[in-house]
Order: structure tokens, then sequence, then C-alpha cells
């Protein structure tokens, strides 16, 4: 069995990561999403509308994700892979070059980001929104 690993935070589901996820899968039989926790969020200073909870239990509900795991630190990333069985690592190609260092351990792939969207550009475009 072919098993893809993707990280992110995956606030504000959107056609975007629809996309990745839908091209994640197609890579493999079993995609793995890992989400970054709130406490990881904090660390790097970004600031989620949805809880990890509740970004776990929307991506769980989406038909190409198999299983979701915690995102807690940057440095988790090999052990990840080690432990979940991981055959390809996928990251949109914003990140190309950045996971590199997993090679020895699995493929790496960048795919190409969905234009004209972003969890940025919703949360932009909404504070412009009057109600």
């Amino acid at each position: 069995m072919k098993k893809v690993l993707t990280y992110g935070t995956f606030d504000l589901l959107h056609w975007g990561h629809i996309n990745l996820l839908r091209r994640a899968k197609e890579l493999g039989d079993y995609l793995v999403v890992a989400i970054s926790t709130d406490e990881f969020n904090d660390l790097k200073s970004k600031k989620a509308y949805y809880t990890y909870e509740q970004r776990k239990l929307i991506l769980e509900a989406v038909r190409y994700v198999d299983e979701v795991i915690p995102e807690e630190n940057w440095e988790q990333k090999i052990d990840d892979v080690l432990d979940h069985d991981i055959t390809t690592f996928v990251m949109g190609d914003d990140w190309h070059g950045k996971f590199d260092f997993l090679r020895p351990y699995c493929e790496v792939v960048y795919l190409p980001r969905t234009a004209d969207i972003s969890t940025t550009k919703i949360k932009k475009e909404l504070l412009l929104v009057n109600y």
C-alpha cells in the first residue's frame, strides 16, 4: 500500500485545500494529513479560526482523507514518515525545497498551489464585507 502524508493548518477549508487533498490522494492508496495543533500554531504566531479538534473533525469528513494526526512541532516529520510507513510526502510548491531532507525516507512531491485562493485571502476579503 502506498501511503501519502501532507501537513497544514487547514483552517477555513476551501477548494484549494480540496484540490491539494485530492491530488495527494491520487499519489497513493491512503492519505494521512497532519494538522497543526493550537499550541503549535501559537508557537508559529499563526491564528486559526477553528480549533484543532474542529479542524480535525472537518478533515475527517473529507472523502480523500484516511487519517488525521497532530502536527506538534517542526522536527516531527521524519518520525511521522517512519511511524506511519509513508511512501510519499506532499506539500504545495510554495514550500519547494524545504522538505528535501525527507528524500532518504520517502518520495517528496511539491504540487502546484491552486491559483487565486488561500485562507489568508478569504480572511482579508471577509474584513471588507458589509453585513
